[in-house]
């Protein structure tokens, strides 16, 4: 795949990712859902913090969770430059097919969400108990870089009650797949998906 077609799909997947976050974040209240069938709700979440969810200060207390929230933007943005060099380098040495649309993913998910955390604080209003405005007269619900990532792609195929004799979770609602998340998310999952399953034809050299 040549650079300039890298760039068309890095653009394709960037419009899809944005301009569904930004129809769900300018239509749905925080926590709103809809179901779409049994097993696929839409259901809007903000995310700011790690993956799944989690912060930083979760594991230490030594930093607040807006200094946290800073320094994985930060580093976000650092690490987008890393796999943005790997692309370019795994284009001019003609690397297989595979490994550059799975590059081309990644990039293009991490990419999506670092929009998210870097803008869209000065960008929208809070969604709490209300549909945010689009560059509010106001000014935005937050700073630059304290942005949250909009979730919205639900998928519980699964719900019940375990029983009670269970140990440890008995008693408790066991949900699959109880993660929310985004066509960013996807894209970056499928990137990596791809490496692990072809990955004699991506490092076939």
């Amino acid at each position: 795949m040549s650079l300039k077609k890298s760039i068309l799909f890095i653009i394709c997947v960037l419009l899809i990712d944005q301009l569904s976050k930004i129809y769900i974040k300018t239509n749905f209240a925080l926590y709103e859902n809809v179901e779409v069938f049994t097993w696929f709700k839409i259901y809007f979440i903000e995310n700011d913090g790690m993956a799944w969810g989690t912060k930083i200060s979760d594991f230490t207390t030594l930093i607040s969770d807006r200094t946290a929230k800073v320094i994985l933007t930060v580093f976000r943005i650092v690490a987008i430059f890393g796999i943005g060099y790997w692309l370019v380098s795994a284009i001019k040495k003609q690397s297989p097919k595979i490994l550059v649309v799975a590059i081309v993913l990644i990039f293009a998910g991490a990419l999506g969400n670092i929009i998210d955390s870097v803008f869209y604080g000065v960008l929208f209003d809070d969604s709490l108990n209300q549909v945010a405005a689009f560059l509010p007269e106001a000014g935005g619900y937050d700073t630059f870089l304290h942005g949250k990532v909009v979730d919205m792609l639900y998928f519980p195929l699964i719900e019940v009650d375990l029983p009670q004799w269970l140990p440890i979770y008995g008693g408790k609602r066991f949900n699959f797949f109880e993660p929310v998340f985004n066509i960013a998310d996807v894209a970056i999952s499928t990137g990596f998906i791809m490496l692990i399953v072809f990955n004699k034809k991506a490092f076939a050299k």
